[in-house]
């Protein structure tokens, strides 16, 4: 469907941070009215200050009652608390419901227990920047980026086209997939490196308690892989918590090849750590050069 295809007579963005708000300055040209809807003031007086939002609220029935499209960006748990308990009575029909949380079984699965007549597709972009909250947010943040959509027993084939087009009018490259998948391969590319950069962080920590200058030596190679400790540890517990046994597979995967590694190490062979780290380069190496800069659109 091109991305000409895509307008919204009043669409609603729930949860005003970097994503929703980045979603907002992206859809602007193409929703007639779009109304914002976050418990934060701050941040809906933000959105109307800069246009991103024609009119705001902390009130969900009220902010998703005229919607014909709503997109929940709100953390995880609480996409999931408004699908289970309340939203689906404040829709009308034929609505089109999206949300961008991280993991999607759970969600999927409560959008699948909607009422019939509302529209409701399970969605993750896979994009951000390391600064949250709506001050950051940017129209481009979408384009190029992987943006996976997961079908749910409300997904019909309108729905489908309509999450498709809106997609593409992002400049995003949609991915459609079962959400069990795509909670898989997000706990290897996404959910696993946060654990490893907060293990290595606590590692570094322990070793700073017994020698402080540690963290003056400390320079761009613990920076890039301590980043990701830095995110919000409520929200990555609830991206956690909604994902356990892809992680833990994960996990058990990588201590098969840390121990590996280990013992290469204390029996000093030299050429065999070499073979075991050749291939890990490469592979990074292609990703970089292949897809880490985005899709051409």
């Amino acid at each position: 469907m091109a991305s000409g295809s895509f307008t919204s007579r009043h669409l609603a963005v729930v949860g005003l941070g970097l994503m929703g708000g980045s979603l907002a300055l992206a859809l602007r040209e193409r929703a007639d009215t779009i109304m914002g809807v976050d418990l934060d003031g701050e941040a809906r007086a933000y959105a109307l200050e800069m246009g991103m939002v024609d009119a705001a609220t902390d009130d969900l029935q009220k902010g998703v009652a005229e919607a014909d499209i709503v997109i929940l960006c709100a953390p995880v748990r609480a996409i999931q608390a408004m699908v289970e308990r309340r939203i689906g009575s404040y829709l009308r029909s034929n609505t089109l419901l999206l949300d961008i949380g991280s993991t999607k079984h759970d969600i999927c699965e409560a959008m699948g227990r909607l009422p019939v007549g509302i529209q409701a597709v399970g969605g993750h972009p896979m994009t951000g920047k390391e600064n949250p909250g709506i001050r950051y947010s940017d129209a481009a943040l979408y384009r190029g980026r992987p943006f996976v959509l997961c079908p749910t027993r409300r997904t019909t084939p309108a729905a489908r086209e309509r999450a498709l087009a809106l997609v593409d009018a992002l400049g995003a490259v949609p991915f459609e997939m079962e959400a069990e998948r795509h909670d898989h391969l997000v706990a290897a590319i996404s959910h696993l490196p946060y654990i490893l950069s907060a293990t290595l962080v606590a590692t570094v920590a322990q070793q700073g308690q017994a020698d402080p200058t540690v963290w003056e030596l400390a320079a761009g190679g613990f920076r890039d892989m301590s980043r990701l400790a830095s995110q919000d540890v409520q929200m990555m517990g609830d991206i956690l918590s909604t994902n356990t046994q892809a992680v833990a597979t994960l996990l058990a995967l990588f201590r098969v090849q840390l121990a590996m590694l280990e013992a290469m190490l204390v029996s000093r062979d030299d050429q065999k750590v070499a073979e075991f780290l050749k291939p890990a380069r490469e592979a990074r190496l292609n990703w970089i050069q292949k897809y880490e800069n985005g899709y051409k659109k």
